[in-house]
Parts: C-alpha cells; sequence; structure tokens
C-alpha cells in the first residue's frame, strides 16, 4: 500500500507592481522562471523555492512539485496548480491541507511566491494530465508613439502598439476561425515537446480592458488597453502568442480573417506571418481547472482575496 498522501497545491505567483518579470519567466530554462533547474546552475526557478520549502515537511522521500502548466520566458501566472507527493513515516497520519498550506507559506524564501490552497487528491492524480481547461489572457495597449510612453507600472506586462487603433470586430471575426478543433501547426513553434498538433480551442476573445489599478489617469488618457483571452485544455509552444500576432496583424489591416482562415489550414508554421511572436510580457496564464473536483478549478478570483 502506498504511504504517500499526494496534494496538488495552487501557487500565485504574482508580479508586484515596479518588479522585474520574475513570477512567470523563463519556463524551461531561464533564471527566475517556473520550472525547476537542477544542477550546478545559478539559475534558481519557483519550483527550487517551492521544493526548498517542501524539505520542513519531512518526507520520507525527497518532494517533487509537478506544475500545471510551465510557461515561456517573460510570461506570467496569476495562478498556477501542482501536486505534490509527501510520505510520513509509518504510523503518522497525513498532514491536514491547511497544515501543509501554512507551512510552505512559512518557509517559502521568496515573497512573491505564496501557496493559495492545498488539497488531498486521489495516488493517481496528475496536475498537468488531469487539467480539463486552461486560460490565458494577453494584454495590448493602442495609442503609443513609443513603447516608452506606457506607464511605469505597464511596461512589463503589456505589449505597447504603435497604432492609434485597431479594427477590433476584424479581430474577433478572425478568432472564430480559431475556434474549434483544429491542426495548429501554423502556430507552433519549433522545439515543441508534443508530437500531436491538433488542439480544440473552446473560445477566443477580445475586448477592452483597463489599464493597471496602478496607473494614473494622465498617464494613460490617450491610451486604450485590448485583452484578449484563449482557453483549451492544452496548447501547443507559443502557440498563444503566435495567434495573438496574427490577430494584432488583422487589427492594423495587415492581414484579413479570411487570411487567417488560410494560414491556419496551410499548417506551415514558417510563412511568412504566422513566425511572428507577441512579446512574453503580455501573456498571463489566468487559470486551470479540473473537473474531477466537481467542476472546481484553481482561478485567483474563485479563492477570494489574497
Amino acid at each position: 500500500m502506498r504511504r504517500c498522501t499526494p496534494l496538488p497545491v495552487t501557487v500565485l505567483c504574482p508580479q508586484p507592481p515596479g518588479s522585474s518579470s520574475w513570477a512567470g519567466r523563463g519556463g524551461w530554462d531561464s533564471e527566475s522562471g517556473v520550472a525547476a533547474v537542477r544542477g550546478n546552475h545559478r539559475a534558481v526557478g519557483v519550483q527550487n523555492f517551492l521544493e526548498e520549502a517542501a524539505k520542513r515537511l519531512n518526507s520520507v522521500e525527497p518532494i517533487r512539485f509537478t506544475i500545471s502548466s510551465r510557461t515561456d520566458a517573460g510570461v506570467h501566472a496569476l495562478s498556477n496548480a501542482a501536486h505534490l507527493d509527501i510520505c510520513r513515516r509509518s504510523g503518522l497520519p497525513p498532514y491536514s491541507p491547511e497544515v501543509v498550506t501554512q507551512a510552505l507559506n512559512t518557509h517559502l524564501k521568496h515573497r512573491d511566491i505564496r501557496v493559495l490552497k492545498a488539497f488531498r487528491v486521489p495516488n493517481d492524480f496528475h496536475a498537468r494530465r488531469a487539467a480539463t481547461s486552461r486560460t490565458y489572457l494577453y494584454r495590448l495597449a493602442t495609442g503609443c508613439s513609443w513603447p516608452d510612453q506606457l506607464p511605469v507600472f505597464e511596461q512589463n506586462v503589456c505589449w505597447a502598439l504603435q497604432t492609434k487603433c485597431l479594427d477590433v470586430a476584424a479581430m474577433q471575426e478572425a478568432a472564430q476561425h480559431l475556434v474549434g478543433t483544429h491542426d495548429f501547426s501554423a502556430f507552433q513553434s519549433a522545439g515543441s515537446p508534443t508530437t500531436n498538433p491538433v488542439r480544440t480551442l473552446r473560445r477566443v476573445s477580445v475586448s477592452s480592458g483597463p489599464a493597471s489599478l496602478f496607473t494614473l489617469p494622465q498617464e494613460s488618457r490617450k491610451l486604450q488597453f485590448w485583452t484578449l483571452e484563449f482557453e483549451s485544455q492544452s496548447f501547443l509552444y507559443r502557440q498563444v502568442r503566435r495567434m495573438t500576432a496574427v490577430l494584432v496583424a488583422v487589427g492594423q489591416g495587415t492581414l484579413t480573417p479570411t487570411q487567417v482562415k488560410a494560414i491556419l489550414e496551410s499548417q506551415d508554421p514558417l510563412g511568412k506571418y504566422q513566425t511572428r511572436v507577441a512579446p512574453a510580457r503580455g501573456l498571463f496564464l489566468k487559470s486551470v481547472l479540473y473537473d474531477d473536483f466537481g467542476k472546481r478549478g484553481w482561478d485567483r478570483k474563485d479563492l477570494g482575496p489574497h
């Protein structure tokens, strides 16, 4: 009988105002990323901090976190989920989720990482494979004559476009060509760990969005902020950023909605327009959902104020 008590842990990694893009930086191999950095490397990731704190739980076996979603360099995460196995000595009861949450937060050595909640789950639970929905949002700003015109608190959290406006109706029309089950090879960057490019994009939306709460009105009065949201069970490597770049091209009049359909059907990742990748700084992992918990997921707004 297995002695381990697996617990998925929700991890919130916000970027505090004025900081560098620490929270979601560099998933695979960058400094201060989500993924752990092993061996004799100077870089440290979010996972490293979590696992260092988990040592205080005195597990019989070393604790390793399995993160639900790894992000590209510079990408942020409003919330993320992970699971870990805690193997206590024979005869000791499993820790309660509340104790795990408190212990990890007490011993985390980086102030920008917080564990919001823990749940006990079956032994076969897997944070990445069990996720049924992931939602990413991308923030844009129009009306910038030059990138430095952005308010200081927006510098690392949106893409400043040097255009006064976007054809949002055309972007929304183009986005509908992407919704559904398709081969998204045209929007996949080299280096993807998956061999199956077929994904089901459940939802794409384009809407006006607010400026940062830390932005003064006089700083943003000439700017317009926009939010693109994408929902799917999973995404290909850089798929969201490449789809964003194509939709922005539509909004700027460089592409038509019909051309987006043709790009998708071409399945060619090396075409003239689909090789463009939106900057990482505007992308956020918004939420990860799991049906096995009564359709409960890990979404920052569902967890109350923290």
